[in-house]
């Protein structure tokens, strides 16, 4: 199998383009195998290279609504008024312990990124 750990950018794009070759392989195979492993190495190496920041809450929940096709009055049910919601996605208003319950509950957000600290616009 001779696989190592990705130490430089080289080794990263040579991991990609053999994961590029592999992904269709099948599971419980040599080209398998190799692939499960290869994709391991790779988010290694993102992780320690390339770390992500926590997700900001309100993006999270905006990029969520736009996948489901929702709009704001759907969250009304789950934030509360139209003034409310408003007021979160606009980030004048924190979210609350409920809100972020419910709306992971409803919206399938991890508690984790709903968290997260964020900017609230300061009132003019």
């Amino acid at each position: 199998m001779d696989l190592k750990p990705i130490k430089t950018d080289a080794d990263f794009r040579t991991a990609l383009a053999e994961i590029e070759a592999l992904w269709d392989a099948e599971p419980d195979t040599p080209d398998g195998d190799r692939l499960d492993l290869l994709v391991m190495l790779v988010e290694a190496y993102e992780r320690r290279h390339h770390p992500m920041p926590p997700a900001d809450p309100i993006a999270a929940i905006e990029f969520m609504m736009e996948q489901r096709g929702l709009t704001r009055a759907d969250l009304e049910p789950i934030i509360g008024s139209s003034g409310r919601v408003s007021e979160v996605l606009s980030r004048r208003r924190a979210l609350s312990l409920s809100m972020i319950r419910r709306l992971s509950e409803e919206l399938r957000i991890p508690a984790e990124i709903l968290i997260q600290p964020y900017d609230l616009m300061r009132a003019a």
